[in-house]
């Protein structure tokens, strides 16, 4: 077997590589631990709807066993929906440069092995999810059918990054659910706005996989929108701003709330005026730079909390 089975053309040179024992590499590489970045986009939405429940609330600061408890989920269950992903997606990925050596792929774990796998992250979550009020687990649960259709729709649509985003931004519900047993206006607001953030920045990344993906006969926003790729990030970045901005208005922010969402429209606008979507690397630069955009946001609301 080769030593480079079961990398990826974007996940060389991580601590996976480097550290883990042979035998669990692969279940790592299913989970997409050699490459974080998915779970800290699932996570914060979750991060945002705690900042924005203690905003609401008048709490100096998001309640941290709930900020901790996000964390651990948004990365058992990023990886179980990678597993998932890799299952359904064993067939194509074979056919793409940059997913030719996944793990199922590669042949270095089977369709059975990654199922059970899938399966055993799945009941982490759920022990993650069983600790927050039954609202919030039954909010949590819904999101289930969501991520299980999510690898299914690029066969038939050119607008799979929606289904994408409906899964990836229901952390924005998560947050305020856990804080206070429902939902309001401000939540769905937020999760309206992280659902065209989502569409935006994974069409970034989308844009890695143009020629292969004309050739394994899989659909795409990228595909779809082209050399109109940057005015269609203008449309739904600024649509995020907007949305999150009336859900930060609904929810009573001040100041500091204003200063986190101008810097993340801010960092937004960056994306959108240096992309070059020829520019593999500098796409995937620009798609992991939303961790930070992300990140901005959530300390403006931490900040209009505190302060």
């Amino acid at each position: 077997m080769s030593t480079l089975q079961g990398r990826i053309a974007d996940s060389v040179g991580n601590w996976v590589d480097r550290n883990a024992p042979s035998a669990v590499k692969p279940y790592l590489r299913l989970s997409r631990f050699d490459r974080p970045i998915g779970a800290w986009l699932l996570l914060i939405p979750c991060w945002w709807s705690a900042a924005l429940a203690a905003v609401a609330a008048g709490w100096s600061l998001p309640n941290l066993w709930h900020l901790i408890l996000f964390f651990v989920g948004a990365f058992v269950m990023r990886g179980a929906g990678c597993t998932w992903n890799d299952i359904a997606d064993h067939d194509i990925d074979k056919k793409v440069e940059r997913t030719r050596l996944r793990p199922i792929a590669s042949g270095a774990v089977t369709l059975s092995q990654a199922l059970a796998y899938a399966i055993l992250q799945s009941l982490v979550g759920f022990l993650v999810l069983i600790q927050l009020n039954g609202f919030a687990i039954a909010t949590g649960i819904a999101s289930l059918g969501i991520v299980a259709l999510y690898p299914f729709m690029k066969r038939v649509t050119y607008w799979p990054q929606i289904v994408l985003g409906l899964a990836f931004s229901w952390g924005a519900l998560m947050g305020w659910a856990a804080a206070f047993g429902q939902l309001d206006l401000a939540p769905i607001l937020l999760y309206l706005g992280a659902i065209a953030w989502v569409i935006g920045y994974d069409t970034i990344y989308a844009h890695q996989d143009r020629a292969d993906d004309l050739f394994a006969g899989i659909k795409s926003t990228a595909l779809l929108f082209g050399a109109d790729t940057r005015r269609m990030l203008m449309l739904f970045y600024g649509t995020a701003v907007v949305l999150i901005g009336l859900a930060g208005y609904a929810a009573g922010g001040g100041y500091w709330f204003v200063v986190g969402l101008g810097a993340f429209a801010i960092h937004l606008g960056w994306q959108i005026t240096t992309l070059d979507i020829d520019d593999t690397d500098r796409c995937l630069m620009q798609f992991r730079s939303n961790r930070d955009a992300g990140l901005l946001l959530f300390a403006g609301m931490v900040l209009d909390a505190l302060l």
